[in-house]
């Protein structure tokens, strides 16, 4: 019974590794007709050449670039492009002052703009808002009102247990918001009223007092010239915001993502540099089902969460659109939501008409930190490889050279069973040929040159895997048992050093993978690849194709050729009590034929 449960378990492992790879052929196959995928592994910058952008710093009004916002810029961009999935790619400062980023293919306009934009997002008080486009006729502002012409009237914020859409200004029939904005009140928050902690601010003066100099929600900051800026601003111009300065400590005049809509914003109350992690997904509902929306939710640190409670207790005392929050994104407002209630546990989450995929970006961006400066695109050319195909050339000759001498070493010690080595060898370069290609194709990694040296090397730790197994069967041969005993023994015993030394190689990939720098990391990934497929290989297909093979006569009868001979393997020889004082002496291929373990 035993025998039979072995076999029928080494059946059904060779089936799921055959389903196994069917299913990998099958999807690099639909990747190739259905999708941007290709029967070849991508290449990486030293092997096949690439794109090289120089980025320049943008800056405005004489100021001057600092090496250390330089440095501080590389350090962010080479976050982007490692989370990004441009393996291979490098980045360096060219004169203390452009920053140059060296990527293999020929990335797409999206993936340019997620490395040099700033992501800088910041937390403004709305203090006006208007239709995107300047009025025919804009009214002049009333005596001594500060509030500029043109300005909207919005409709009362509506009552709800967290803050909601921005009202839509009377200036325009849609809404000025491609989105709303939300965030998480506490439990103990009682809905639609302010925390009893609060101290609201008092309602800005329109007299001019001074106030504005200490006080980012006032009025008293709509100087005359924002005023005209704020009239004469038409936000379905692209340029429109091309001479913005966005010095946070002052009033802004700005548009949202999609020109709908003009805003005058305060200084900054929250900084973007208090978000302390970001991540993108579906809304989930009231009862916890999952619904259509993306959102993007925001978590802030210690003293961002502070920071917010304070303002939203002071907002939400103040008249709409004062008691709005502009959430802007790079000097553009993605949405402003209105406060009904203080919100002190400094979490939030947004959510403005994008898709996951957009999304997801903007999360990425924002959790790996803003830029601290911006930067206009240079220059963008195509570069030749930096070691080119000759060398990959030689490594692969490098690897069937060394491919050729595990096979012959296999034979020479392993007879036919050295036929096993073999094709549990072509077993792994078939999985791992096909992960690196879907890898490619999905996750846009790219091999180098360090990436094959790691495959090289990996014929090496496969090898030995199955050289610990084979020697533990015959060891078990040497002591006597039979083949199907010896089978069942010795892979009882080798199994787990294959795992100690697979898992050893394991860790060691993972440590260079995170700790060395790009240039090894190539040969890391692949090395853990690798050690991973060869303790699939050997569990889902030598041992099970062996356990089948010692079924077999040639190898059950210890055939000459078959590399499990016990005469030749030395096997110590059955002595038996015959009766009437007669012993008989017994070869090891015939005691225990039936399987017995004696």
């Amino acid at each position: 019974m035993a025998q039979m449960s072995h076999a029928k378990f080494a059946r059904r492992a060779l089936a799921a590794m055959t389903v196994l790879t069917l299913a990998l052929m099958g999807l690099l196959f639909g990747a190739n007709q259905f999708s941007n995928g290709s029967y070849a592994p991508k290449l990486g910058l030293d092997l096949e050449g690439g794109t090289q952008l120089i980025l320049e710093p943008r800056v405005a009004g004489g100021r001057t670039v600092a090496p250390e916002q330089v440095t501080e810029a590389r350090d962010i961009i080479v976050q982007r492009v490692d989370a990004g999935g441009f393996s291979g790619a490098e980045v360096t400062t060219q004169g203390g002052r452009n920053i140059v980023v060296s990527m293999p293919g020929d990335p797409t306009q999206r993936d340019e703009d997620a490395l040099r934009r700033s992501s800088q997002m910041q937390f403004r008080p709305v203090l006006a808002i208007a239709a995107g486009t300047p009025a025919p006729a804009p009214s002049a502002s009333p005596s001594g009102s500060p509030a500029p012409s043109g300005s909207a009237t919005p409709s009362p914020a509506p009552s709800a247990s967290a803050p909601a859409a921005s009202p839509v200004p009377s200036t325009t029939n849609k809404s000025a918001i491609p989105g709303a904005f939300t965030t998480e009140p506490s439990p103990s928050a009682p809905s639609g009223s302010p925390s009893p902690s609060a101290s609201p601010s008092p309602s800005p003066s329109a007299s001019g007092s001074g106030a504005a100099a200490s006080d980012p929600y006032s009025l008293d900051q709509i100087t005359p010239e924002l005023t005209e800026q704020f009239t004469l601003l038409d936000c379905s111009k692209d340029d429109a915001l091309e001479n913005l300065v966005d010095d946070e400590n002052k009033a802004i005049v700005t548009c949202d993502q999609d020109g709908a809509a003009k805003y005058i914003l305060g200084p900054v109350v929250v900084s973007g540099d208090k978000i302390s992690d970001a991540v993108a997904g579906y809304q989930v509902g009231p009862q916890g089902q999952q619904t259509a929306t993306v959102e993007i939710q925001l978590s802030l640190n210690g003293e961002g969460t502070e920071q917010y409670a304070d303002v939203s207790r002071k907002m939400v005392a103040l008249q709409a659109p004062q008691n709005q929050l502009a959430a802007t994104l790079d000097s553009r407002v993605i949405v402003a939501p209105s406060f009904n209630e203080a919100i002190p546990n400094g979490k939030a989450s947004i959510t403005g008409g994008f898709g996951i995929t957009e999304a997801r970006d903007l999360a990425q961006q924002l959790k790996f930190g803003a830029l601290p400066i911006s930067f206009d695109l240079q220059t963008r050319e195509q570069i030749s490889p930096t070691l080119g195909s000759e060398q990959l050339r030689y490594g692969l000759y490098a690897g069937i050279v060394g491919l050729l001498l595990v096979v012959l070493y296999s034979l020479a010690q392993y007879r036919v069973l050295g036929f096993v080595t073999i094709a549990s060898i072509v077993a792994a370069g078939l999985l791992t040929y096909l992960a690196i290609t879907i890898l490619g194709w999905s996750h846009n990694y790219r091999l180098d040159m360090a990436g094959v040296t790691g495959l090289i090397v990996a014929i090496g730790f496969t090898a030995d895997s199955f050289i610990v197994y084979f020697e533990r069967i015959r060891d078990e041969l040497r002591e006597g048992r039979s083949l199907e005993s010896a089978v069942a023994t010795g892979w009882d015993r080798a199994k787990r050093t294959i795992l100690i030394a697979d898992g050893v190689n394991f860790l060691a990939a993972i440590v260079l993978f995170f700790l060395a720098s790009s240039s090894v990391r190539g040969f890391a990934f692949t090395l853990g690849l690798t050690t991973l497929l060869d303790i699939l290989i050997v569990f889902a297909f030598t041992h099970p194709l062996v356990t089948l093979l010692a079924r077999r006569k040639f190898f059950r009868d210890g055939h000459p050729m078959s590399g499990l001979d016990p005469d030749k393997l030395g096997a110590v020889k059955k002595t038996s009590y015959a009766g009437r004082g007669r012993f008989t002496t017994t070869p090891p291929r015939v005691a225990g034929g039936e399987g017995s373990a004696s």
